[in-house]
C-alpha cells in the first residue's frame, strides 16, 4: 500500500484535480491520499490558506468578511463545477466555510488554526466527493476519526505517540482513503495545525501509522536537485538519497521538504518518492534508509540559507571557566531562544541562530544580559551570515573533500567564517557572508559536478 500526498499547486483547480485523479487511478496500490489546500493557479493568484488567514483576521477584528468568504467558496465551487458535482453535495462545503466564525474557540490562536486547517479539510472532502461521483469508491477520513492526536500548540503542533496506536487500530477496506493534511486534534478536541510543511508531516505520519510500503510526495518539480535551480541552471537531478542527506540539505534551504517533515517516515523506515504531478511517469527522487545504500558520487548536493545570524564572544581563558556555557544557555532560555550551532575555540565562541525566531528588541535585550552575566572582552552580533551545507554519503570514506571545497572557494576569493563537520562525516557546514552564499554554491557545485563530468568525458 502507498500513501500519496499532493501539494497545493497539484490541487489548485479542476484540471489539476483531474491529473491527481489520473495518478490515483494509475496504481491500485495508491490507496491513501493526503490533500493540501488549493494553491495558486497562476503567479498572481492567492492560495486558499492565505484567504482563510485573512478570513480569520477579519473575524477576530469583527470586520466584514463577506467578500473573502465568497472568494473561498468560489475556489471550491469551481472545482465542483469542473466535475459536475451536484449542488446539494457542494452545500456542506459552503456551509462549513460560512459557519467557521460561529464555533467556540479557546482563544484567537485556536481560531486561526481552525480556519487555516479548513483549506485542507474541505479539499479532502471535495476530493472524496469527486471520486465517488466518478465511480471510484472513496472515503473522507477526518483526523479526529482516525485518532491523529497532537500537542496543545494551536499553530505549531507536534504529533503525540498515541496517534500511532490509534492508526494501527484504524479499520478500512478497499476504498480510497482521503485524509486532509496539515492538522490534527488536541486531547481537548480542538484543531491544531502543524508548522511549515504541514501536509508533508501528515503524509509521513499516516505512512508510518498505516505501515505503508512507500510514501509518494507529489509536487511541482521533477525531482530533488543537487543545487537550487535558481542558483545553478539545470542542476543534476538526484535519483536516490538517504534520509539524513535529505535532512541536512533541507536544513540549509532545500525547499521540497521542511527538515522536520519527514521524521515520522524516517522513524517508520518508509521510503519516500518525490515526484511531479505534471509528469508523473518520471522517476523523481527516492529517499531511503542509510542501510545498504551505496553512494554513486562524493557529494549528493550543496545548499545555502541566509536565515541565520551569529553572536561572537571572546574572552581570554574562556575554556577554563566552569559553567560559562551554562550561564549563556540560561540567558537564551530566559528569552525562549534556541540556538542552531555553537562552534568554539579556547578563547572564543560563536553562537548561530535562526533569525526567524528573533526580533530587534529580543536581540538587544539578550545581548545586554549576556554582557552583564558573562562579561566578554568582545561581544558582536553578526546579521550578515549565511550557512552552506555540502552533503553526501560518499564523503565518509573520501580523503581530500574539504581541501577540494576550499580550493574552489579560494579560486573565487570567497572567505569562510566557520567550518563544522558532524560525527557522521556526511556533511560539512560552512559559514560565509550572505553576499557570497550563491557564488559559493556555484563554486562547490562546479567543482564536484561540472568538472567531474568534464574529466570523465
Amino acid at each position: 500500500m502507498k500513501v500519496v500526498k499532493f501539494g497545493g499547486s497539484s490541487l489548485a483547480d479542476g484540471p489539476q484535480f483531474q491529473k491527481v485523479i489520473d495518478i490515483i487511478k494509475a496504481d491500485p496500490a495508491r490507496q491513501v491520499v493526503i490533500t493540501s489546500a488549493p494553491g495558486k493557479r497562476q503567479d498572481t493568484d492567492i492560495k486558499v490558506t492565505d484567504l482563510l488567514i485573512k478570513y480569520a483576521k477579519l473575524t477576530i477584528a469583527q470586520q466584514d468578511y463577506s467578500e473573502v468568504v465568497a472568494q473561498i467558496s468560489a475556489r471550491y465551487q469551481a472545482i465542483g463545477t469542473f466535475f459536475k458535482v451536484p449542488a446539494e453535495e457542494m452545500t456542506p462545503i459552503k456551509e462549513a466555510i460560512v459557519h467557521l466564525p460561529n464555533h467556540d474557540y479557546p482563544d484567537n490562536d485556536y481560531l486561526m488554526a481552525a480556519f487555516k486547517a479548513h483549506g485542507e479539510r474541505l479539499n479532502a472532502r471535495l476530493m472524496a466527493t469527486v471520486l465517488n461521483n466518478l465511480g471510484i469508491k472513496a472515503r473522507f477520513v477526518d483526523p479526529k476519526e482516525c485518532g491523529l492526536i497532537v500537542s496543545d500548540e494551536p499553530n505549531n503542533a507536534t504529533v503525540l505517540p498515541e496517534t500511532y496506536t490509534n492508526l494501527a487500530q484504524f479499520d478500512y477496506g478497499d476504498e480510497r482513503l482521503i485524509f486532509p493534511g496539515f492538522f490534527g486534534f488536541t486531547k481537548n478536541g480542538q484543531i491544531a495545525t502543524f508548522s511549515r510543511g504541514g501536509s508533508d508531516i501528515t503524509g509521513a505520519i499516516i505512512a508510518r501509522g498505516l505501515h505503508a510500503d512507500l510514501y509518494e510526495n507529489f509536487t511541482d518539480v521533477n525531482a530533488i536537485y543537487a543545487a537550487n535551480p535558481k542558483i545553478i541552471a539545470h542542476p543534476q537531478a538526484i535519483t536516490k538519497m538517504t534520509y539524513r542527506e535529505m535532512r541536512e540539505l533541507s536544513y540549509a534551504g532545500f525547499s521540497v521538504f521542511h527538515d522536520e517533515a519527514i521524521i515520522p517516515a524516517i522513524e517508520g523506515q518508509i521510503p519516500i518518492n518525490v515526484k511531479n504531478t505534471n509528469q508523473p511517469d518520471l522517476p523523481g527522487t527516492l529517499i531511503v534508509p542509510e542501510q545498504h545504500f551505496e553512494p554513486t558520487q562524493i557529494i549528493t548536493g550543496v545548499a545555502s540559507s541566509n536565515r541565520f545570524a551569529a553572536l561572537y564572544l571572546h574572552r581570554y581563558l574562556l575554556n577554563k571557566e566552569v559553567g560559562f556555557t551554562l550561564k549563556l544557555l540560561k540567558v537564551l532560555y530566559k528569552y525562549n531562544v534556541s540556538y542552531e550551532h555553537m562552534p568554539s575555540g579556547i578563547d572564543d565562541l560563536t553562537v548561530i541562530f535562526d533569525k526567524t525566531q528573533l526580533d530587534t528588541d529580543t536581540i538587544h535585550a539578550m545581548c545586554h544580559d549576556i554582557q552583564e552575566v558573562l562579561h566578554p572582552d568582545t561581544l558582536q552580533w553578526i546579521n550578515d551570515y549565511a550557512i552552506l551545507m555540502v552533503v553526501g554519503e560518499g564523503m565518509r570514506n573520501q580523503i581530500g573533500v574539504t581541501e577540494h571545497i576550499f580550493e574552489s572557494l579560494v579560486d573565487h576569493n570567497i572567505g569562510v567564517h566557520m567550518i563544522n563537520q558532524g560525527a557522521s562525516r556526511i556533511s560539512i557546514m560552512l559559514g560565509t557572508r550572505q553576499a557570497d552564499a550563491d557564488e559559493a554554491v556555484k563554486c562547490i557545485y562546479n567543482a564536484f559536478f561540472v568538472k567531474k563530468a568534464v574529466a570523465s568525458d
